[in-house]
């Protein structure tokens, strides 16, 4: 183990950046949790947001999956997008050795057996957003956090 894996006390977990207060979410909201908070004071974990490491804005119109396709309520198909995010985070789960990622639930990018239907009505469906996919094809466990 590096140095560096030593002061930093490699492996870190993956987070959801808005579970520990980051207002990041498509509406500048974050879903804060207490005990999550206190993993990233005591340097167990990493918090990121796949979309605004895809460069996506906050605020941004929401969006959900439909038909295997990530769309905003303005009709915009931002699949890409996600996949780019997903992508760049997945390279800082690697990074810090992350075998564990805490996921917001409901999320396109972030939820974990349940999702959105893409109705944008507040329906829910069976299934895995766009980063908690990719997390899971590359052995990392997922945690869903309400």
């Amino acid at each position: 183990m590096s140095a560096l894996a030593k002061e930093f006390q490699l492996p870190l977990k993956i987070v959801s950046a808005c579970l520990v207060g980051i207002e990041c979410r498509y509406n500048c909201e974050h879903r804060e949790r207490r005990e999550i908070v206190e993993m990233l004071k005591s340097g167990e974990i990493l918090p990121v947001c796949p979309e605004q490491l895809a460069g996506l804005a906050t605020p941004r119109p929401a969006a959900e999956v439909q038909a295997g396709k990530v769309i905003d309520n303005t009709g915009k198909d931002i699949t890409d997008a996600y996949e780019a995010g997903a992508h760049e985070a997945l390279k800082l789960a690697k990074l810090v050795g992350a075998t564990q990622a805490y996921l917001k639930t409901k999320s396109p990018m972030c939820g974990h057996g349940k999702i959105y239907d893409g109705s944008f009505s507040g329906k829910l469906t069976n299934g895995d957003g766009i980063f908690a996919k990719l997390l899971q094809e590359n052995g990392i466990k997922i945690i869903a956090i309400e």
